[in-house]
């Protein structure tokens, strides 16, 4: 069963660094493809916006679709703030859809990583207690003590929950889809493989990484917009 199943994390180049043994594994080679694909749709998008005729391709069509898309999901929850982070709201969102669906293209989904959701979760935290901090000066650590005093060490538990529940959940759904797809590449016989898993892809790759993907910058932006107060 070894032999024919695999959804593990292979590393690929060793080496040493500050006397510590390192390696380049395939988590790192798929951000860099992800990377890669997102920075070359936007190199070609921006020079298609600038060149814009007067009728669109359908090509510009697409991008502008998209970024009304991101801009509408932004605002509605966010409202006024909206204009302030949907820029990494954006970001994130086209980083981990794409990263969910990779495996559609071969490629183990960097997100089926813990350590790629980790730090997303991370950079959603700091940027959670940055706004907390800047809008609520003082407040963001007296609160922590709200309503009683004692309560403070399960409201400090909440806030450093917050990036371990984002990062756990993501990644938790997208190792499950991967693991399911690579039970069964490996152990089905090769006239199923064909067409069978085709469907199964349709779930775990497009539905749940869509899903998923809206789940996490869904609550990013709440965390955010409950740390900012209304005028």
């Amino acid at each position: 069963m070894e032999n024919n199943v695999d959804f593990m994390i292979h590393g690929l180049i060793k080496f040493h660094l500050f006397g510590q043994e390192l390696w380049i594994t395939t988590t790192h080679v798929c951000v860099l493809i992800v990377m890669l694909a997102l920075l070359i749709f936007a190199v070609i998008a921006n020079y298609k916006i600038r060149h814009a005729k007067e009728i669109p391709d359908t090509f510009q069509n697409i991008v502008e679709l998209i970024v009304e898309s991101l801009d509408n999901m932004v605002y509605n929850i966010m409202g006024d703030n909206a204009k302030k982070f949907r820029n990494y709201i954006g970001t994130i969102f086209m980083f981990i859809l794409l990263s969910n669906i990779s495996g559609l293209f071969g490629l183990r989904p960097p997100t089926a990583d813990y350590g790629t959701t980790l730090c997303l979760g991370l950079i959603t935290f700091m940027l959670i207690q940055y706004n907390n901090i800047k809008y609520n000066k003082g407040r963001a650590f007296t609160d922590l003590f709200k309503p009683l005093p004692f309560l403070f060490p399960i409201n400090l538990i909440g806030e450093i929950a917050t990036p371990v529940s984002l990062s756990l959940r993501l990644f938790g759904n997208v190792l499950s889809g991967t693991v399911m797809m690579a039970l069964i590449y490996g152990l089905l016989p090769l006239f199923i493989k064909i067409g069978f898993p085709a469907f199964l892809h349709v779930y775990f790759d497009i539905f749940s990484g869509c899903i998923q993907t809206y789940v996490f910058c869904m609550l990013t932006m709440v965390f955010i917009s409950q740390k900012i107060p209304s005028e």
